[in-house]
């Protein structure tokens, strides 16, 4: 199986220093929870218009290359208004290069196959898979893993092998999802934030084996940066309304030669 990445790959062939990375810099964004409806308890999208239109005036202003978000693109999904209203701000963006992943107001806290359904009619699919210049992106849909529903989440599970053996040979391997596996420890304790521990060490032996760089996730409405191993557990804050100390903003990612860094870049900036 893939190794874990190191920053850079540097290799000594007769006094000759081959480095080995992605085949040139590239930037990408992961912008997560603009749900709409969620400031005034469902009576309006106005404030979250406002502050997603902001947050996609800075998206086009770094200029990614792809953009994900990662869930809970809306507070009440049976919402037509709050779905148009993403919609349409969503398309203000000006690369084309635009993949969602579901949250738990997308879906459910706790989705059938129905629930899938629905949003991949909205949406598209619940999940993606594909190689931008060497580096491999896949979404998922963490709803599924923590479903009451055993064999769509065991059907994804399989599926998320098959797209990381596709991805075992990448320079770097990208997951987004939307619930963070832990906030700040891998051996912290279930809640609503995170995935319950014995779902979580399925997840993370699994990104270990084959060496996954980073998973970008959203859910708890605050940024937080934390490690399990060579992986980065990247949870960042909503575009819409904030549950902490942090702004609305979203993350922008600089793949080079040197690696990658990611930096929260808020959206009156």
């Amino acid at each position: 199986m893939r190794t874990p990445h190191r920053i850079i790959n540097i290799t000594l062939l007769s006094g000759v220093i081959l480095l080995f990375s992605c085949s040139e810099e590239f930037k990408f964004v992961q912008v997560s929870d603009p749900q709409f409806g969620m400031i005034s308890g469902n009576k309006g999208v106005s404030e979250e218009t406002l502050l997603y239109i902001k947050a996609v005036e800075g998206i086009n202003s770094v200029d990614p290359a792809l953009v994900i978000v990662t869930g809970d693109l809306v507070n009440d999904r049976s919402d037509s208004s709050q779905l148009n209203e993403f919609k349409r701000i969503t398309l203000r963006i000006k690369t084309k290069k635009i993949y969602v992943t579901p949250g738990n107001h997308d879906v459910g806290n706790d989705p059938a196959k129905k629930d899938i359904e629905e949003f991949s009619e909205k949406f598209g699919s619940d999940r993606f898979s594909f190689s931008y210049k060497k580096c491999w992106f896949i979404g998922f849909n963490s709803n599924l893993i923590k479903s009451t529903d055993s064999n769509l989440e065991e059907e994804q599970y399989r599926w998320l092998q098959d797209e990381l053996e596709k991805a075992k040979d990448a320079m770097y391997i990208f997951l987004f999802c939307h619930h963070p596996f832990f906030v700040n420890d891998p051996e912290e304790p279930e809640e609503y934030f995170n995935i319950n521990p014995a779902q979580r060490k399925k997840y993370l032996d699994l990104f270990a084996e084959y060496g996954v760089d980073a998973v970008f996730a959203g859910h708890l409405h605050k940024n937080v940066s934390a490690r399990a191993g060579n992986m980065k557990m990247i949870t960042t804050s909503s575009a819409g309304k904030q549950l902490g100390n942090d702004l609305p903003g979203f993350r922008l990612v600089t793949v080079s030669r040197q690696g990658f860094t990611d930096t929260y870049i808020k959206s009156d900036d």
